[in-house]
């Protein structure tokens, strides 16, 4: 019987949830693909009897990347009202119950589904991050609970799965002569369906104190091409490389086993099934320091399946049971204190499990790697400044392992000098501003949380200076302290001593009691309500997702006389709108 698996994923952990699905049903004796929403005909679904769909939800209840032109396409109103009633389905979402529209994507998706005349299978999956297990505290029972309901559909034999010897892998690994042709890498990591730009980078400054806890970096970008656009609130996603450090530590646990490859190796990778779709990085071959370098995440915690992978050659009792465990459900409390809590990433796992890494083959580490994913960082400059800029938080902090946790693309963005090429991707961002430039705009951005806001300031302002008439900018900036880490101080120096924009700023600890932005929106409350309830000013809230965001929401409340519910009419109407990151 077939069964298709389709997701829709930003950072590839419900790719790596729905081929676990994909896999398992394999070995229940189903047939069909496992395919990203982007690579599959989506005209074709109504043609398809089971399916089992894979969801993320991103930032304020957005769809995927790859789900987008899919989404659409669904919400046709011309598709008939019973044209999937063919068809029973499944519907996982993976979300984080600290943003407000918690898995949005997933119900819109099932509730749409059903709408159209498909039939659920089971209740909808709601992974929460902020679960102790993250997305396994709810996927790995709902696969189970899946297959127990589909064994009254299609007579499955659940028992294969925990019996089953049979090993399905994703690629076939050839290695080719030493001295073969290979590609440079430069251009092949990005999706064919986006336009990937050449920047180069004018200036990489260090915006904060020396002292300061926290290093956030200041890029500007200049375009070698002349047709690179954007709109204030967009995005660039720039792929990161791992560190010459982090190679380095590979190859030399590499000799260390005597492995029978090395840095010069050179393969030749392929779909194992007709429908698996290949990667990019791997449509051409590639040498093994091509590989760790610009393609595998060697800073990555280790998913089930990595540590499942490595145990298949090990001959060692112990660490194989070990490795086996922390890829079972039972095995999840110890998986959790050995990866998660403490933040270990793969290099630290191949270190520790010495006899499971001394018999790694080349087929394994094809399979077992994840991918380096694209990152995204507001764009804090507007396209009439003729450089594109970004405000980028270095990510570094201690855990109980003995050397820091480093974010893969912000310490590599950090390392890069002036005159540095990259390549990078412009993409819509979740804001919409309104189309009357009078209508005044208040914006509330903590820390880096600024970037956005910097580009619509520059692009209202840009506007201005060519005759058109605009409505009050008014901006809530916090930070810690004054003298440490006010990003874009200069700007907002310009800004009021011209009298252009409003600015309010807050830093919390350069006084004995904190001040935060929500007590400088109390502050301002019968002016700002004049703003949103006489003028109908949009709000723009953007930062942290840890409290911030719901604080400054309640001071809003609390200004307009507790009306919650004007709130919740603004946020329908987009009129009050969040971007915030975890």
């Amino acid at each position: 019987m077939r069964l298709l698996v389709l997701y829709g994923s930003q950072t590839g952990t419900a790719q790596d949830v729905a081929e676990q699905i994909w896999r398992e049903s394999h070995q229940l004796g189903f047939q069909g693909p496992v395919l990203p929403f982007d690579e599959y005909d989506m005209i074709k679904l109504i043609e398809e009897r089971l399916v089992v769909f894979v969801v993320a939800t991103t930032g304020d209840g957005v769809e995927p990347d790859n789900m987008k032109l899919a989404w659409r396409f669904l919400l046709k109103r011309s598709l008939p009202a019973q044209s999937l009633q063919g068809m029973q389905f499944a519907c996982l979402g993976l979300g984080d119950s600290s943003y407000p529209k918690f898995n949005y994507a997933a119900k819109k998706l099932s509730k749409r589904l059903q709408n159209l005349g498909a039939s659920s299978v089971c209740p909808v999956g709601l992974c929460d991050d902020q679960h102790d297990y993250g997305h396994l505290g709810v996927s790995l029972s709902w696969t189970r609970d899946l297959w127990t309901a589909l064994k009254g559909i299609s007579g499955l034999d659940e028992s294969k799965l925990s019996n089953s010897h049979q090993t399905i892998v994703k690629w076939s690994v050839k290695e080719l002569p030493k001295d073969s042709q290979i590609a440079p890498m430069d251009n092949l990591l990005w999706s064919q369906k986006q336009t990937a730009h050449s920047l180069k980078i004018l200036d990489n400054q260090r915006t904060t104190a020396v002292d300061h806890f926290q290093d956030v970096r200041f890029l500007r970008l200049h375009c070698q091409t002349e047709d690179l656009g954007w709109e204030p609130g967009d995005v660039l996603d720039v792929q990161p490389q791992n560190s010459d450090e982090a190679v380095q530590t590979f190859f030399d646990l590499v000799r260390e086993h005597s492995l029978n490859f090395d840095e010069r190796t050179v393969v030749e990778v392929s779909s194992a099934h007709q429908d698996m779709p290949l990667p990019i990085a791997y449509s051409n071959p590639l040498s093994l320091l091509q590989a760790a370098k610009f393609v595998w995440d060697l800073s990555a915690k280790p998913r089930q399946r990595f540590l499942e992978v490595l145990a298949q050659n090990c001959g060692d009792e112990m660490e194989k049971e070990k490795l086996l465990e922390f890829s079972s459900a039972q095995g999840i409390d110890d998986l959790v204190a050995y990866v998660n809590r403490p933040r270990r990433n793969l290099l630290e796992v191949l270190e520790d499990f010495r006899h499971a890494t001394s018999s790694l083959t080349l087929q394994q580490l094809f399979e077992m790697m994840p991918l380096i994913q694209p990152r995204s960082f507001s764009i804090a400059s507007d396209v009439s400044a003729l450089s594109l800029d970004l405000l980028v938080a270095v990510v570094e902090y201690k855990t109980i392992m003995h050397t820091p946790r480093l974010g893969l693309c912000s310490n590599w963005l950090k390392t890069l000098k002036s005159g540095t090429e990259l390549r990078g991707v412009v993409k819509r961002g979740t804001m919409v501003w309104p189309k009357d430039l009078s209508i005044p705009l208040i914006m509330v951005g903590p820390g880096t949380g600024i970037a956005p806001f910097r580009s619509i300031i520059q692009n209202r302002l840009y506007a201005q200076s060519k005759g058109a008439t605009i409505g009050p900018l008014v901006v809530f900036f916090g930070c810690r302290n004054k003298a440490a880490d006010f990003h874009f101080g200069n700007d907002f120096s310009t800004w009021t001593d011209a009298k252009q924009v409003e600015a309010h700023t807050a830093f919390s600890r350069d006084q004995d009691q904190k001040v935060y932005v929500q007590h400088l929106i109390a502050k301002n409350a019968a002016h700002l309500a004049r703003l949103i309830k006489d003028l109908n000013a949009y709000i723009y809230v953007a930062g942290n997702s840890n409290n911030m965001p719901k604080s400054v929401k309640e001071a809003f409340i609390e200004i307009l006389n507790g009306d919650a519910d004007y709130v919740e009419l603004m946020i329908k109407q987009r009129r009050y709108q969040e971007e915030t990151w975890a």
